[in-house]
């Protein structure tokens, strides 16, 4: 019987397999520049209406950091058609709900409806981005809920500031070098005509894509879109400019403050690649090698082993420009920080100089399949999937082809990688201590 139902699973999880490599999609182009991609799943009565824009932290003026985040907020307060502090009730009281998220590559909003309602969601997208009303109350409104929500997850949350510190030694130039959230004297300095300037140059139809992802009657939508969002006049082009950083060539050591915490930590982080380069695609593979679970390699060693660490670990932060990839620890007891960094660096020399054993490099394999079904296991999934692999990867098939590329990498090729990368010489070592502890 037990080996009817391993059989079973097996089967089930090749087809979700299977399945999950084949997202079939449709995409063209409005004569407004905005880009379009319809995927039509009938199996439930649901519907994903999804816009991202190009516009993250890194396309803020650097005096007036936060504005992108900033937006993700205000265009929730209303259009011409949509009253100010309506549009949750809009979509609350047709059965749907909906959600808006910003890095510092982009903005993505959301709404999920049953799929009779999948109108309604064109109609909100078309109106945030035609009819948006921008006006000093809802600045003024926005500007508080941004400031309650720093103080919750930034200023008062425990190890809240440690990327802030990251960021700010690796990159010198970048706009990378600052956060998404931004600093609020920014935002309490701007204007309402500099919030305005903002939005009439980056929400535009050509510098989006609108995603319609579940089950949709495909001509039935096109139709709808070519109304909706066809009469949206083009913005003008947007030029971007590659900003680049010279190579780390020596260490940087530097300290950090927190007056949230009791224990300190030790970061080491490396700066890396733009997550298109096949070599981001690795040291993602290596950081889950070395810190996913409490059977990796630092965990075992650090915290079940040696008894130094109430905790460690790894994970590349990839994004469109550079990636960092960035290793942390918090000591138990009397270890000293250094005494990490030497223990941590260990686990990292080995990668560098051996191969990883065939049965952690299948372990590997396993676990990026099983995220790849993940991803795609929902329509809203598939829908910010979609989206991001169009705008951020500039191919879209991504969504089926991604999974080739983990496939393909070799254990040698994560030892190349590591050489490459993660280097002493090549890194910032960051103390992390608590504010008691400034001198």
């Amino acid at each position: 019987m037990k080996k009817h139902l391993y059989l079973l699973t097996f089967f089930a999880m090749a087809n979700l397999i299977v399945s999950a490599q084949e997202v079939k999609f449709e995409e063209y182009d409005l004569d407004n520049g905005m880009h379009v991609i319809l995927h039509q799943d009938n199996t439930a009565p649901v519907v994903t209406t999804a816009v991202m824009y190009h516009v993250g932290a890194k396309d803020e003026n650097p005096e007036r950091t936060g504005f992108a985040h900033f937006f993700e907020h205000l265009l929730f307060e209303g259009t011409e058609n949509i009253d100010r502090g309506e549009w949750f009730t809009i979509v609350s009281s047709n059965g749907g709900s909906n959600n808006a998220n910003t890095t510092d590559d982009r903005t993505y909003y959301y709404e999920v409806f049953p799929s009779n309602n999948v109108e309604l969601g064109l109609w909100m997208e078309s109106e945030r981005l035609m009819h948006p009303i921008i006006n000093q109350i809802g600045v003024d409104t926005q500007n508080e809920v941004v400031k309650e929500e720093k103080r919750l997850r930034v200023d008062n949350a425990p190890y809240g500031h440690f990327l802030e510190y990251v960021k700010r030694e690796l990159f010198k130039v970048h706009p990378y070098k600052g956060t998404t959230i931004g600093k609020i004297e920014h935002l309490d300095a701007a204007t309402l005509d500099e919030f305005k300037a903002f939005n009439k140059k980056f929400y535009i139809p050509n510098n989006a894509v609108l995603v319609v992802a579940g089950d949709i009657d495909v001509p039935k939508v096109k139709v709808m879109i070519k109304d909706y969002f066809g009469p949206i006049p083009r913005g003008t082009d947007i030029v971007r400019v590659k900003i680049i950083e010279e190579p780390i060539v020596k260490p940087i050591f530097a300290k950090g403050y927190d007056a949230n915490i009791q224990i300190p930590a030790v970061v080491t982080a490396y700066r890396t690649p733009s997550f298109k380069e096949r070599d981001a695609y690795v040291l993602d593979m290596i950081s889950s090698y070395l810190s996913s679970g409490k059977s990796s390699k630092l965990y075992k060693k650090l915290v079940d082993e040696k008894k130094m660490a109430l905790q460690v670990g790894a994970f590349n932060i990839s994004q469109e420009d550079y990636g960092m990839y960035v290793v942390f620890g918090l000591p138990l007891g009397g270890t000293k920080l250094n005494d990490m960094v030497v223990e941590m660096d260990k686990e990292i020399v080995k990668i560098q100089n051996n191969l990883i054993s065939e049965k952690d490099y299948q372990k590997l394999q396993n676990k990026f399949e099983n995220q790849f079904v993940n991803s795609n296991a929902s329509i809203s999934g598939i829908a910010n999937s979609l989206a991001r692999y169009y705008m951020l990867y500039g191919d879209t098939n991504l969504i089926n082809n991604e999974i080739k590329i983990f496939e393909s990498i070799t254990r040698e090729e994560i030892r190349a990688v590591a050489k490459k990368y993660l280097n002493p010489n090549q890194r910032l070592v960051l103390e992390y201590l608590p504010e008691k502890d400034k001198k």
